[in-house]
């Protein structure tokens, strides 16, 4: 898999965290620990991102 496929799976894979967040907050009784975990999930691919930006920059 290239940089920019890794880069791109990684992207989608946030926006589709992004969404479900989005989806379990509006539920009428929205389960707090499953918000909690989707974030941190988003947090270690954003913070991933970031590694293969600098990675890519040097």
């Amino acid at each position: 898999m290239s940089l920019q496929d890794r880069v791109s799976s990684l992207k989608a894979k946030h926006a589709d965290l992004e969404t479900a967040i989005e989806s379990e907050v509006r539920r009428p009784f929205p389960d707090d620990t499953r918000i909690l975990v989707m974030k941190r999930q988003k947090l270690r691919i954003k913070d991933e991102l970031a590694g293969l930006a600098g990675d890519y920059i040097h």
